[in-house]
């Protein structure tokens, strides 16, 4: 059989055709190769610039990524593309930085441990601080906008210094017990321990490629790192961030991993309570050094064709699951760390775990999505008050710890994101910054007796108000201007005037020394 040319040519442009997307993909990962891996890495898991993973990039979607790729990132040093690459390669460079992960992605102990660097040994840091305010009444002030953090004396609402950080800070820094080191995380796994005596980072590691948040233990020994990417629970040396442990994520049953979503330090229990994301477990790891057996659950022994415990190793790291109906994600507790309240993000179910007992023994109705990892307690007429703001909901719910019933359903002008007081004021805040344009600019106040709000604020008028957060005396409450050319704001608690007004790079959250390592009732733990 002979060919003719149209035939010919008939399959060839099939064959293109087929090759195309194969073609175009090529071609992506060769501009990739080009003009972004000497920043963000040849595997995309981050450089000199952060990873270019989906999970990594938080709320931006392919057509704000093509738009930085063009123009660039402000304040960053993203350059823009606009001259260089025709708006096709744009797109298909923005379609490449969503693709999923690599499946063969290993980050254990060794990956982490490459990437470990002491910057200052211990011998020599000063024994005092470089400066003359009280070191337990700082702020750390984490501004995104332009990948900052300021340490800022609560006193006299001045910025002592202000230094870089990795991009893209998740989760509250966490404190030593002296308050002298503060612990600072990035969405990319980077872990770094800064000295506030000495107002320099002393030590830094990767501890995951996808990380959600960190938690110090009481001890000061040892820092746990919540991963989603890879699915695993870090443990490191709190002195020299070198690793102590790797925990994978996976079910006691049938072998499914999960992403991890929080991990808490519960001090009284010396432990930390771990929330997975995708499997119905919560895990509580032991750091004390005497921890007793525990049991990781009950499976089905086919030899003895009954149901029997598996012990964990005792001591040091020691492994309890508790499991669930349901996986939950976001958790906070009672001051005894008696009891776990955890819902989903999709809500509609609050649950409350008994960690003693080891599983659920209460539901409360919280729908509207409780953001329950900013809830706060407070004591009134002799009863222990638990209060959360909602993310798609304009309310708070309190609710009476003694048997988990809803006291009461506080309006608010809008849907909140935080909610704060301290033991020495009557009164809670909270934002709306969840809102629209006519709420989320206000902060209302909120008496803790009374349960209603008595004074709004607007701090500034049409720009996002949010995360308050007190002074180690309680005498004046700070907010953050949720922009780029934001501001935090000092209000007197008892006059609700302002007090002063600092100039800050969208300052998303301020962390007080004394009130975090006391763990005052008024701000997350």
């Amino acid at each position: 059989m002979r060919w003719r040319w149209p035939d010919a040519w008939a399959l060839l442009l099939g064959l293109l055709l087929l090759a195309g997307p194969a073609a175009a993909a090529e071609d992506a990962a060769a501009l990739y190769s080009e003009h972004c891996a000497s920043c963000h890495g040849e595997a995309r898991l981050g450089g000199r610039g952060p990873a270019l993973l989906p999970d990594n990039m938080g709320r931006l979607r392919q057509p704000q990524a093509a738009a930085v790729i063009a123009r660039g990132r402000p304040a960053t040093q993203m350059p823009g593309f606009a001259e260089t690459l025709s708006p096709a390669e744009i797109e298909a460079l923005a379609a490449h930085i969503f693709q999923p992960a690599p499946a063969d992605l290993r980050w254990g102990a060794a990956e982490i441990e490459a990437t470990r660097s002491v910057l200052v040994p211990p011998g020599q840091l000063p024994a005092r601080p470089v400066f003359d305010a009280d070191p337990l009444n700082l702020f750390v002030v984490v501004e995104t906008g332009d990948h900052h953090a300021t340490v800022l004396d609560g006193d006299r609402f001045t910025p002592i210094h202000r230094f870089p950080t990795r991009p893209a800070l998740h989760g509250g820094p966490k404190f030593s017990p002296d308050g002298r080191f503060v612990y600072l995380m990035s969405r990319d796994g980077w872990v770094t321990k800064y000295d506030l005596y000495s107002l320099q980072p002393v030590a830094e590691v990767r501890a995951g490629v996808n990380s959600r948040n960190i938690a110090l233990s009481s001890d000061g020994r040892f820092v746990a790192v919540a991963n989603y990417l890879p699915h695993s629970l870090v443990l490191l040396d709190a002195g020299d961030l070198s690793v102590r442990r790797v925990i994978p994520a996976v079910a006691l049953r049938g072998g499914a991993t999960s992403r991890v979503s929080a991990v808490y330090d519960a001090r009284p229990r010396r432990s930390f309570i771990v929330a997975m994301k995708d499997i119905p477990e919560i895990w509580e790891v032991s750091y004390d050094d005497n921890a007793p057996p525990v049991f990781t659950g009950l499976v089905h022994s086919h030899e003895r064709g009954m149901e029997e415990g598996l012990a964990a190793s005792a001591g040091l790291f020691a492994l309890r699951r508790i499991a669930l109906e349901e996986p939950l994600d976001d958790f906070m507790f009672d001051p005894p760390y008696r009891s776990l309240l955890g819902s989903t993000r999709e809500g509609g179910r609050t649950v409350v775990v008994n960690l003693n007992v080891g599983r659920p023994v209460a539901t409360v109705p919280l729908e509207g999505l409780p953001h329950l990892g900013s809830g706060i307690t407070w004591m009134r007429e002799g009863r222990r008050l638990l209060a959360t703001p909602h993310l798609n909901r304009p309310q708070l719910s309190v609710i009476d710890t003694a048997d988990w019933s809803v006291v009461a359903r506080i309006p608010t002008d809008g849907p909140g994101f935080f909610l704060r007081s301290h033991e020495r004021t009557p009164y809670a805040w909270t934002d709306s910054m969840m809102g629209g344009p006519g709420a989320r600019d206000t902060i209302q106040i909120i008496d803790k007796r009374s349960l209603e709000v008595v004074r709004r604020l607007r701090p500034a008028p049409g720009r996002t108000a949010a995360h308050v957060e007190f002074t180690r005396d309680g005498r004046h409450a700070l907010v953050s201007i949720w922009e780029d050319d934001g501001a935090v704001v000092v209000y007197d608690t008892e006059s609700f005037e302002e007090v002063a007004r600092l100039p800050m790079r969208r300052p998303s959250g301020k962390y007080n020394v004394f009130n975090k390592i006391s763990l005052s009732e008024g701000t997350s733990h």
